[in-house]
């Protein structure tokens, strides 16, 4: 049981990424310009892992970030903000050199550091190491549920918190092909840093990649370079990789604008336009990074020491685990040949999923509408549309490509999304909460007298 006289927070974040790191900031600076006490909005944020991180699996040391810096945590929705990736750089003394540097594309290692730098000033609104386990709705004698309980576990106890309303950000999850297995020598491109820094094997013979997107192709990069006397064999089904289309016209989809004209689009409009536009972020390969890994492969071959190879128009139709590896047969589509290949590791850059909302939501999730398509119903502020008696609000971050378009999970619109979230949550506690009297309104504005 929840106490009566238990502290109702006016927003529980669930997840502590990017995204709800950049609504942390909102709050902060939406509670900086607030002239009343009680207009603030009271937050916290609950994250399971120990501290903040961010794919730090991926964090190969030369590659660099598909989105300008400029669309950090802030700049898109607040230019002046000091939580700006350029004031990161200022704060530590490295601004004139990035001019310098002449590139709107930071290193990933250094935009991880400035995820982390900002995260780091959060502290105060954030307890790390909690695992939301359910969110369980407080009903009134009314009928009506006001609140919601967010259930957590936190070093062996549960523990609960009471929040008007929640944001879940809790990013995305691996994707494995529905027959593939993680193992020993099986492995997922998220985790590629971690699992070659326990790799025990000296000088392994082969590695096999499975995928045709970004990761997948950094993954083949960062293997081939880690070892050179292996052999890296790159498996898709394409003929080639695909350049992702960042042209001037096209990265217009990430507009904030953009939200707007997909969100009121129909539903046809809208499967036509993310279908046109899926090359602008999925199983796509930045063009510098395809020139490289050609550069590396034609080079091999000049020399007879082939070592890269590339495996196209193809798919994996057996995989067996070993103990020291794994055997696989890869098929030739347009010419049905097999080939057996003996691995000493698979790494399967086979994409993400947004995690579901709904196994967080728990208790609450009966209350929440659903589409035709069994999709989450979600309004333009990112609130998903409930029973009339949920008078709590349940936002999201991410999960809603069906109805805010491709951005929804992508750091392009994080300053602007997470503003949009605030002001939302805003603008219903303030609907909720008396005006004050007319004497205090008086004394709020003229100030107190001598």
């Amino acid at each position: 049981m929840v106490p009566s006289d238990v502290q109702v927070h006016d927003l529980i974040g669930i997840g502590f990424g990017p995204s709800n790191l950049a609504t942390a900031i909102a709050v902060d600076e939406h509670n900086a310009r607030c002239q009343r006490v009680e207009d603030r909005v009271e937050a916290l944020f609950l994250e399971k892992q120990a501290d903040f991180g961010w794919h730090r699996g991926m964090l190969f040391d030369n590659a660099t970030m598909q989105v300008s810096f400029l669309k950090d945590l802030v700049t898109m929705r607040n230019p002046a903000s000091d939580f700006s990736f350029v004031s990161y750089l200022h704060a530590h003394d490295r601004l004139a050199d990035f001019i310098n540097y002449k590139s709107m594309y930071p290193l990933r290692a250094e935009f991880h550091d400035y995820l982390s730098w900002a995260a780091g000033r959060m502290r105060n609104r954030v307890a790390y190491d909690h695992t939301v386990t359910d969110v369980v709705p407080v009903t009134g004698p009314d009928g009506e549920a006001w609140a919601l309980d967010v259930i957590a576990r936190h070093a062996g106890d549960t523990r609960v918190f009471r929040a008007r309303n929640v944001v879940v950000a809790v990013g995305l999850e691996s994707s494995l092909p529905p027959e593939v297995t993680p193992a020993e020598r099986v492995w997922h491109n998220l985790d590629i840093l971690h699992r070659a820094a326990a790799f025990e094997v000296a000088e392994p013979r082969r590695f096999v990649v499975v995928g045709a997107g970004q990761s997948a192709a950094e993954s083949v990069a960062f293997l081939h370079e880690r070892y050179p006397s292996a052999e890296v064999c790159s498996v898709f089904f394409r003929y080639g990789y695909s350049p992702a289309d960042d042209s001037n016209f096209a990265n217009r989809i990430f507009d904030p604008a953009a939200v707007d004209v997909y969100y009121d689009a129909p539903a046809d409009v809208k499967r036509m336009l993310f279908d046109y536009h899926r090359n602008t972020n999925y199983s796509v390969v930045d063009g510098d990074l395809i020139t490289d890994l050609y550069r590396r492969a034609y080079q091999e071959r000049v020399l007879g020491r082939d070592r890269l190879r590339m495996m196209n128009a193809s798919r994996v139709t057996d995989l067996r685990p070993r103990p020291d590896g794994v055997d696989l047969v890869i098929e030739h589509l347009p010419s049905g040949e097999l080939t057996p290949l003996a691995a000493d590791a698979v790494v399967f850059a086979t994409g993400y999923r947004p995690v579901d909302a709904a196994r967080l939501l728990g208790a609450t999730e009966p209350r929440c509408h659903r589409d035709d398509e069994g999709l989450l119903r979600v309004g333009r502020d990112y609130r998903v549309v409930t029973d009339a008696a949920l008078r709590a609000g349940v936002y999201l971050q991410g999960g809603t490509e069906h109805a805010h378009g491709i951005t929804s999970t992508l750091l392009s619109a994080v300053a602007v999304r997470s503003g949009e979230i605030v002001a939302s949550v805003a603008a219903g506690l303030a609907e909720r909460r008396p005006a004050p009297a007319a004497a205090t309104r008086a004394l709020l504005a003229t100030g107190p007298r001598s």
